[in-house]
């Protein structure tokens, strides 16, 4: 498939935006053998691109025009922009330059009503098109990201051969797979998004039990995250957070970069396009929601420090065994991962009856296994789960899973009470404490709601003794 010249049609492959992600994912496919063109509107770009592949069949442009004339029919373009506004400018630029029958990727992290849109707008063109999403950050693109592709399933078959090449492998695995109709693709990395934000949040709170309960500086902090990623909690965000506590200040060696981080968190929409989606659809995901939630509250830092001198609290410091409390925090973490994606799990099914995307759960663990983000030894058993019963219900249910969230919970409910206890905000282990004795309730008090409902708004209410649908008369 490789290509050194420049004439028409000769490249295999295209990618249109050359910042870091974009720059990233030509390398990878002319690593693998693929002639790759990239096209940005910085000619700084363009032209570093070019400068830096040397005799490798890759090259840079600044000129649309160039760009689509130098692609092989019928082409292959990976857009890889900021989401909204950008894809729209890049698809209405480059659709008139198109042949009927070319195909055009989104590859960022765009809102997957947007991608439903765009499908249905560039097919009436006779153009093809499906989103993509594609997670591991600039190391993965570069050496192999996990890959979300959904929509045309023709279409993917044309690009199966570079996405499978450049993807992450796991047991010689791609992390690749087709995950359904539509706009599948962009809703199951939205769902690996929120997923992201919560285990973030879980992991902040283990964190902070730690550090202001037990005191553990960032250099203790550093050995405990680091044996964690040596048991079955190992994960990529694990592992950077064990790294993040052994970095120093540059000109203050003994002291650590952390201590000196503003306590603000910023995010980008995705875990709020999440939790909106889900709020649509009826799914309980209570902690993603309550990771957005923390974020927003994070920001909140001049009316934090005014309330910490003013709103009254427990000493923060754990009287407890410090060893012991730290395996607590372990077994309470593992307890919140699985539920956290027990909730995306559930999610992604939701969606996909509801949009007829065709989602393979199995496969969606599978191919989060390695490159992205969440990638966690954990996704071996959910993967499993899945394989062995497609119709579970909540990843809860699965005998294994099930059996150690039974094992786990009793150190889960004595984090969340301690916490409470001593005043330290644990809102992620404490949802998903609640989501797991909600769920395993076999009566829960919405009786009462239903009954409030009817009294003031007649909205009806039905029985446990009688069919049908009832309304009472309430008080005098």
């Amino acid at each position: 498939m490789e290509s050194t010249n420049s004439a028409s049609g000769t490249y295999d492959f295209g990618v249109i935006g050359l910042g870091v992600m974009g720059h990233s994912l030509i390398l990878n496919i002319g690593d693998h053998g693929f002639s790759v063109v990239g096209y940005d509107t910085d000619s700084a770009k363009a032209q570093s691109l070019t400068d830096e592949t040397g005799d490798q069949p890759i090259r840079g442009t600044a000129s649309l025009e160039e760009f689509v004339d130098l692609l092989e029919k019928p082409r292959r373009i990976l857009m890889m922009v900021p989401a909204g506004g950008p894809v729209d400018a890049v698809i209405k630029a480059i659709s008139p330059l198109l042949d009927e029958g070319d195909l055009l990727l989104d590859g960022g992290n765009s809102h997957f009503p947007d991608t439903e849109r765009r499908a249905k707008e560039l097919a009436a063109k006779k153009l093809r098109f499906f989103g993509m999403g594609v997670s591991g950050g600039q190391e993965g693109a570069r050496r192999g990201p996990s890959i979300m592709p959904g929509g045309d399933k023709e279409a993917y078959e044309r690009v199966r051969p570079v996405l499978e090449a450049i993807a992450a492998k796991v047991k010689d695995e791609p992390c690749v797979a087709y995950m359904g109709s539509g706009a599948a693709g962009h809703y199951v990395k939205m769902v690996h998004n929120g997923i992201e934000y919560s285990i973030m949040q879980l992991i902040s709170e283990a964190y902070d039990l730690m550090q202001r309960g037990l005191g553990l500086r960032p250099e203790e902090l550093h050995e405990v995250f680091k044996a964690w990623d040596d048991d079955e909690l190992q994960s990529f965000l694990i592992e950077i957070t064990a790294a993040i506590f052994d970095q120093r200040l540059e000109d203050q060696p003994d002291s650590y970069l952390v201590d000196f981080i503003l306590d603000s968190a910023k995010q980008k929409g995705t875990g709020k396009w999440t939790s909106q989606s889900a709020l649509d659809l009826g799914v309980p995901t209570p902690n993603i929601d309550v990771a957005v939630t923390m974020r927003y509250l994070s920001a909140l830092k001049p009316q934090r420090m005014e309330a910490s001198e003013t709103l009254l609290g427990p000493p923060s410091q754990f009287e407890e065994d410090r060893d012991s409390v730290i395996g607590e925090i372990r077994n309470a973490l593992s307890f919140a991962f699985i539920v956290t994606f027990a909730q995306g799990m559930a999610l992604l099914r939701a969606a996909s009856d509801e949009y007829n995307y065709g989602t393979d759960l199995a496969s969606v663990a599978r191919i989060w296994r390695g490159g992205c983000i969440i990638r966690a030894r954990l996704l071996e058993d959910i993967s499993a789960a899945y394989t062995h019963q497609p119709d579970l219900p909540n990843l809860m249910m699965d005998d294994h899973l099930a059996k150690l969230l039974s094992q786990e919970q009793v150190d889960a409910r004595n984090v969340v009470a301690r916490a409470a206890y001593y005043g330290i905000p644990v809102p992620g282990l404490s949802v998903a404490l609640a989501y797991y004795d909600a769920y395993r309730s076999a009566r829960l008090p919405s009786n009462l709601i239903q009954a409030q409902r009817d009294y003031f708004g007649a909205h009806t209410y039905e029985r446990t003794d009688l069919e049908g649908t009832f309304h009472t008369e309430w008080g005098d």
